[in-house]
C-alpha cells in the first residue's frame, strides 16, 4: 500500500512539472499578427502565396500556430496569426529562406505595406486550434491612451471571462503589443456568424465597447475572417 501510494505521489509530481512547463512554454510564446493588403484583382494570387507561405512556415521548427484568416468583406486583406516557442524560434523563421521568398513576391501585389505587430498573450479565455467547418474569426486592433493600458487591461481581462461563456465562442486570446503595452489584439473564434453577432449584442460586449470609448486612443478596428484552410 505504501509502495502504491508512493509511486502515485511520484506521478503526481512529475505531471504536475509537465503541465508548469506546457503552461510556462504557454506563456512565453511569442505571437505575431501581420497584417497583409493586396490589389483588389490579387486577392486569388496572394491567397496561393500564403497558402504555401503558411505550410512551409508550419514545418520550421518551434512553430506553435500558424493561421492565414481573409476577411470577408474585402477578399483582398489577410491577416496571419502566427506564434513561436520563443525568440530564437522566431528569428528563424524569420531568417529562412521561403520567409525571404515570401515578401519577395508579397511586394509585386501588395496594396500597402506589410504590417506586423509583436505580441505576448495577455489572457486566454479558451483556445480551439482545430479546424473548424464554417467557423468565423475576429481579429480587433484595440488602442487606448497610455495613462489608460492598465483600466484597458482590467476591461479585458473580464471580457476574456464573460466571451468564454458565451454560446458558440470556441477561441478568445488577447495579446499585448511587446513595443507598445497600450495596444492590444483581441483573436476570436466563433462556430459561426450567428454566434458571432450574438456576442456582438450580449450586454458585456456593449458594456465593455462603453467603457472603452473615453480611453481609446484610435478607432475600434474589428476585422471578420475565414480561414484559408
Amino acid at each position: 500500500m505504501r509502495l502504491f501510494l508512493g509511486l502515485a505521489f511520484s506521478v503526481a509530481i512529475i505531471a504536475a512539472t509537465m503541465l508548469g512547463q506546457s503552461a510556462h512554454a504557454q506563456g512565453s510564446a511569442i505571437f505575431l499578427v501581420t497584417y497583409v493588403d493586396v490589389m483588389p484583382d490579387s486577392s486569388d494570387a496572394a491567397g496561393q502565396l500564403l497558402d504555401r507561405y503558411r505550410d512551409a512556415s508550419r514545418r520550421d521548427e518551434g512553430n506553435l500556430r500558424f493561421l492565414v484568416l481573409q476577411e470577408i468583406s474585402r477578399p483582398n486583406r489577410f491577416a496571419i496569426v502566427e506564434a513561436w516557442r520563443d525568440k530564437a524560434a522566431l528569428d528563424a523563421h524569420v531568417n529562412a529562406d521561403h520567409t525571404h521568398a515570401f515578401r519577395e513576391k508579397l511586394k509585386t501585389i501588395q496594396n500597402a505595406p506589410y504590417d506586423e505587430r509583436v505580441n505576448n498573450l495577455l489572457y486566454s479565455g479558451q483556445d480551439a486550434t482545430e479546424n473548424r467547418p464554417n467557423a468565423v474569426y475576429v481579429v480587433t486592433h484595440v488602442d487606448v491612451v497610455p495613462p489608460s493600458k492598465d483600466d484597458c487591461m482590467a476591461l479585458l481581462k473580464s471580457m476574456s471571462a464573460d466571451t468564454a461563456k458565451d454560446p458558440g465562442n470556441i477561441g478568445y486570446l488577447v495579446l499585448q503589443q511587446a513595443n507598445r503595452a497600450n495596444h492590444f489584439t483581441v483573436f476570436e473564434k466563433w462556430r459561426g456568424m450567428k454566434a458571432a453577432e450574438a456576442h456582438a449584442m450580449a450586454d458585456h460586449t456593449r458594456a465593455f465597447r462603453e467603457k472603452l470609448v473615453p480611453i481609446a486612443g484610435a478607432l475600434y478596428d474589428e476585422r471578420f475572417y475565414r480561414a484559408l484552410d
